[in-house]
């Protein structure tokens, strides 16, 4: 029987048993062949730029004719540069240390006995996402290298793109002699499939979602396994009254504009009533393209500011249009925070150090910056890599996830004949 005629239910089942076995193969395989696999990969993936890039102008051609928005299509869209960031993503995960093994603590109890904690992998993780090809290669380098096996499972509307990118993958992990099967892309776009991935306790170890809030919601409400997540990327700017001008105008335009599809760019602009003049903040975002929407106080400095509506300080747009306010204070600004943001990224512009210190502490959020652009939360800037998503809750893992956060630990106790009294 095979993909297209099997149940959803019995093809995730089919699929799940393989990456059991799998895993147990890479939970034991070499760091040196763990990264062989990935230099391969990525070797693979540049020789199959031509292909990979015609697959990706089909999907761009079904989205444009879908409707997706500029946005939407911004994420899928595939070009030479893009290919060659996807290897070069890559082959950074294959340098990158094996966190497997790794003993992060140990001592000794009086009676002799020494424990030790070890990382380990998950085991089978379920990685369900939209329209960013490059996920199906960054999320299969990050869960190989860390000796997971994946099933992945991506939208409708990069099927093509991920089925050249997942191929190239696959070529370079048999050449290093690992199992094909390590990982896998779901060969269907029936919903029932994701169903089917949430419900498939004892196959499936995690589940991460990455994609619009609809998605990650489902999957929350849904999954019968645990599931690692951020819901929104409702990302703050705050410009305290010590910030440097020029520096407040070039970091909120880059929070915004650089790329406004992706999860931490910002979407609230928050300006201390007490910062000098606001005016060329605000000016140069609209005049980059963006549409402000802004309280009175925002409004009154420049004509083409739209009036805010209560729903704004609670939206991600992932697009070109931003809220806007003007706050009382730091402590405002924070209040403002706490209440409307969604723990993902915040960042606050000053030069008054202890203002700043006061704001990474008191923001709980997974990533809180200072003088830098939220567009910054990512896990290749952070050193990582690439990463798995951006995690908003305070379990497991939290911030960008990538190698470590996708391990957990198990003690291992050596004696010497010891027994309890």
């Amino acid at each position: 029987m095979n993909d297209m005629t099997q149940t959803p239910e019995m093809l995730i089942s089919n699929m799940g048993q393989r990456a059991r076995k799998a895993a147990a193969v890479l939970a034991s395989a070499s760091d040196t062949q763990k990264a062989q696999a990935l230099r391969a990969a990525a070797q693979a993936l540049r020789n199959a730029e031509r292909t990979i890039i015609a697959a990706n102008a089909r999907d761009m051609e079904n989205g444009a004719m879908n409707g997706l928005s500029p946005a939407m299509l911004d994420r899928l869209k595939l070009d030479s540069g893009r290919v060659a960031g996807i290897a070069s993503a890559v082959e950074a995960v294959a340098d990158l240390t094996d966190p497997v093994g790794a003993v992060i603590d140990e001592s000794q109890r009086p009676n002799g006995m020494v424990l030790q904690r070890v990382r380990v992998p998950l085991g089978v993780i379920g990685i369900i996402y939209e329209s960013r090809p490059n996920v199906t290669a960054d999320a299969a380098a990050l869960c190989l290298r860390s000796g997971n096996a994946v099933i992945l499972r991506g939208g409708s509307e990069a099927m093509d793109s991920n089925r050249a990118i997942h191929a190239a993958m696959v070529e370079g992990i048999k050449a290093a002699g690992l199992p094909a099967d390590a990982v896998q892309l779901v060969p269907i776009t029936d919903r029932a499939a994701v169903g089917a991935m949430l419900k498939a306790a004892g196959l499936i170890d995690i589940i991460i979602p990455r994609g619009g809030k609809n998605l990650v919601a489902r999957v929350q409400e849904e999954a019968r396994v645990p599931v690692l997540a951020h819901l929104d990327g409702i990302c703050h700017t705050y410009i305290h009254s010590a910030a440097d001008p020029d520096m407040a105008r070039d970091v909120a335009l880059n929070a915004k504009m650089r790329r406004t599809g992706i999860c931490g760019a910002m979407e609230t602009l928050l300006i201390d009533k007490d910062f000098a003049d606001p005016r060329p903040i605000v000016r140069a975002l609209i005049d980059a393209g963006c549409e402000v929407r802004g309280d009175d106080a925002i409004r009154a400095l420049d004509k083409r500011v739209k009036a805010a509506q209560d729903a704004d300080w609670d939206t991600e747009y992932l697009d070109s249009i931003l809220a806007a306010r003007i706050v009382d204070d730091p402590d405002d600004a924070m209040a403002h925070i706490a209440a409307h943001g969604s723990h993902h990224t915040d960042a606050i512009v000053t030069e008054d150090a202890a203002t700043a210190e006061a704001f990474l502490n008191g923001v709980d959020s997974a990533i809180v910056m200072w003088n830098a652009s939220s567009q910054f939360a990512d896990g290749g800037e952070f050193g990582l890599g690439a990463e798995i998503g951006i995690s908003t809750g305070r379990l497991h893992a939290r911030g960008p996830v990538a190698l470590e956060g996708l391990t957990t630990y198990k003690w291992i106790v050596r004696g010497t004949g010891q027994t309890r009294p």
